[in-house]
């Protein structure tokens, strides 16, 4: 195996800036800045714009869309289908 080819494989904390919510993880992704994390030690951090504390689907708070009526409409529009 070549040397200093690969990244480095570490733990690193993702937070959720709009949530308050991170969690420790490992990853190789780059980061500049580091963060005290509840074991006292620091840590790459890695500032997400969203995670499932945040998402819509995963809080409850996605719109449902209603695809029967939608579908209901084609069918009455395109009920005739291959007759001339």
């Amino acid at each position: 195996m070549k040397p200093d080819i690969h990244p480095q494989y570490r733990e690193v904390v993702f937070q959720d800036a709009t949530a308050g919510f991170a969690f420790l993880t490992r990853s190789t992704i780059a980061a500049k800045e580091t963060i005290k994390w509840e074991d006292g030690k620091e840590y790459p951090v890695v500032k997400l714009e969203i995670s499932s504390a945040s998402h819509p689907f995963y809080t409850g708070k996605h719109k449902v869309i209603d695809a029967g009526g939608r579908v209901d409409k084609f069918r009455k529009r395109y009920a005739g289908g291959g007759k001339s």
